[in-house]
């Protein structure tokens, strides 16, 4: 088959590679007829994440249909059409019984560590792919479900819905903050309604993500560009505060917009990749009783999220901005590396009609 392999910091190819195949009895192979390219791809190819070796096959967001499965598998059969989980999920280790998923215990990958497709083994981006404990990391798909509404169930919805909107104690009637108004941003201000979020302020420097924003429930957008951009969110809150504060960007500049903007006893939730430190001032926050969360997405309310879009409730396929065929794989990384150029969302990529 067919893959997009790492071959190193800042190189890439798409290249013949062995077909995957059953290695455990609660395996899937999946045949993959849409993936998609994350942030956390493009942090990869620069070097940040040293577990991920040279060979690897990239990608954790996919949807496909089952061509095999395991010995053990029960609740899947050839021809199925499934979301692939960004998480693995064994199902039975002390921390999947408690719905952290993201820290399964599972032996795949590594015991601890539940993302591991396109990090600690092959990824989704490729032909085919090999689901570990797949009764419990795929989710079959009811009619009426596109591809393109689908794969944003992988992993960036789950995600801001999770990591931002849950973690972050979004309750009804809240004004809240979102500071980014990329894939995961949106997908913050997607879900943030889900919580009775009463107003959702964008704050983007791009204009046109801006606009975008009001699409996937922004009643307000603000550009930090401007010099009063604080005093205009202040004003949103009768200079208070907003409740819950947002962070999807993952840069310290966007982690203190948020310190700035979130009013004494509110929360700031942390969604994006970090990959650098960020200061945090201890000695100005203690007393104004803020909470700060942070975390990897455990995709346990990727069921509830499904039916959410089943019945039109989420705009999902709106963050399937360009389509590109699989082979055409580096044309899609070019342009998703350049998103502030070509207003890339999310890069839809498939193998064509499902036969």
């Amino acid at each position: 088959m067919k893959a997009l392999v790492y071959d190193g910091p800042g190189a890439k190819a798409w290249k013949q590679v062995p077909d995957p195949v059953i290695a455990h009895p609660t395996d899937a192979i999946v045949r993959i007829d849409t993936t998609t390219i994350c942030g956390t791809d493009l942090h990869i190819l620069k070097g940040d994440v040293p577990a991920v070796v040279p060979g690897r096959i990239l990608g954790h967001e996919g949807v496909g249909t089952v061509t095999e499965v395991g010995s053990s598998v029960s609740g899947l059969k050839p021809g199925d059409r499934v979301i692939v989980s960004c998480i693995k999920s064994c199902g039975h280790c002390s921390n999947c019984r408690k719905q952290l998923f993201s820290h399964c215990l599972g032996d795949e990958g590594q015991p601890g560590t539940g993302w591991i497709f396109g990090h600690l083994i092959d990824g989704t981006q490729a032909e085919f792919v090999r689901v570990p404990y797949a009764d419990n990391s795929l989710h079959k798909l009811p009619e009426g479900v596109s591809d393109d509404e689908a794969v944003m169930l992988s992993d960036i919805l789950p995600t801001a819905f999770e990591i931002g909107v849950l973690d972050g104690r979004v309750a009804p009637g809240d004004i809240i903050a979102v500071v980014g108004a990329g894939p995961i941003g949106l997908a913050a201000m997607a879900t943030a309604g889900l919580c009775g979020a009463a107003t959702i302020i964008a704050i983007d420097p791009n204009d046109s993500r801006l606009a975008r924003a009001v699409d996937f429930g922004a009643t307000h957008t603000i550009n930090p560009t401007s010099s009063d951009w604080l005093s205009q969110a202040l004003a949103l809150t009768d200079g208070a505060g907003v409740d819950v504060a947002l962070e999807a960007v993952g840069i310290p500049d966007t982690f203190g917009m948020c310190l700035q903007l979130v009013r004494p006893g509110g929360n700031v939730a942390n969604i994006g990749v970090h990959g650098k430190p960020v200061e945090l001032p201890l000695q100005d926050l203690w007393i104004r009783n803020i909470n700060i969360s942070m975390g990897l997405v455990n995709t346990n309310t990727t069921p509830m999220l499904l039916r959410l879009v089943a019945q039109r409730k989420l705009p999902a396929g709106k963050f399937a901005t360009h389509h590109f065929p699989l082979e055409n794989i580096m044309d899609a990384y070019d342009t998703f590396s350049r998103a502030s150029e070509t207003e890339a969302l999310k890069v839809v990529l498939s193998r064509g009609a499902h036969e």
